[in-house]
Order: structure tokens, then sequence, then C-alpha cells
């Protein structure tokens, strides 16, 4: 079963533009994984600076290998200081209605 994550990456202020080139920087190749089922990478309209991925995973495997590989540890180091928060992961567990 594929899982579903949201990301929310939030700048400093003042570091929305490097924040935003880094994390532009990993969808091509992020895309490019085994595993990846989609990618989408937005920035809130109502808070700007804040970074939202909306992702698919083949398998939740297939997540903790992105996370590990050299391009996000690479964007990851590259603004961590200029992140106001830690990146916010948060795998989906979707809510059976009916």
């Amino acid at each position: 079963m594929s899982v579903h994550v949201v990301a929310v990456i939030t700048a400093r202020p003042g570091a929305e533009d490097a924040v935003r080139a880094a994390l532009e920087a990993l969808v091509p190749p992020t895309r490019a994984e085994a595993g990846c089922l989609a990618y989408e990478l937005s920035e809130s309209l109502a808070s700007p600076g804040t970074f939202v991925t909306v992702e698919e995973w083949s398998d939740p495997s297939d997540l903790d290998t992105h996370l590990a590989t050299d391009h996000v540890q690479a964007a990851l180091g590259a603004v961590g200081e200029q992140l106001a928060a830690p990146p916010a992961i948060h795998p989906l567990r979707p809510i059976p209605v009916g």
C-alpha cells in the first residue's frame, strides 16, 4: 500500500529565496527516485516562506530511502540554519468515512 506524506518546511524571515531555491532543486531528483509516485512543492499563500510538499510513495521504505538520499541531505545541510524549525514530516493514515 502506498503512503501519502505532507512535509512543512518554514524559512526564517529573509531566507525565503534561499530555501525556495534549495527545495526547487530537490523536485527533479526526487521525482526520479524509485517508489516516488507523486511529489509536488507549493508555497503557502497564507504564510509566505512556508513550503509544503505533498508526496506519495509506493511503500513506507521508499520514504525512508528518500529522506536518506544525498540530494535531500545536501539540501537540508545547505538550508538548515535558514529554517525557522526542523521540517515537519507527516506520513498520513486515511480515515475511513462512510
